[in-house]
């Protein structure tokens, strides 16, 4: 299983252009665009609710990032979450015996 990151999704800043004084971050475009699709519904929704996220996104706008960066921090979070829960699902299923159950056997109990 191939970890979902932000380069997965499409999420890293990379450095391409400066002039002068300023250094612009142009994002990368490579990178998974259904899951970027995702992340992004993931987010807005967040961001609509009263959940973690929204409180999240909050304290980045406080700490002066724009919208879009914001929102960019919140889809990084949530493809972290992402990923983790893939790894303790890959677990479970790596732990459960024939048949995808853990506590499945190779004997029929239906004969007896």
């Amino acid at each position: 299983m191939e970890p979902v990151d932000g380069l997965g999704a499409g999420l890293d800043q990379v450095i391409a252009a400066s002039s002068g004084d300023v250094v612009r971050h142009r994002l990368s475009r490579a990178g998974d665009r259904q899951l970027n699709c995702a992340l992004h519904t993931m987010a807005v929704t967040q961001i609509r609710r009263d959940t973690p996220g929204r409180a999240y996104y909050q304290r980045k706008r406080a700490a002066g990032k724009s919208h879009r960066e914001a929102l960019r921090c919140l889809k990084r979070r949530l493809s972290d979450v992402v990923y983790r829960q893939l790894l303790r699902d890959s677990a479970t299923e790596l732990a459960a015996g024939p048949g995808g159950h853990s506590g499945a056997t190779l004997s029929s109990c239906a004969a007896g």
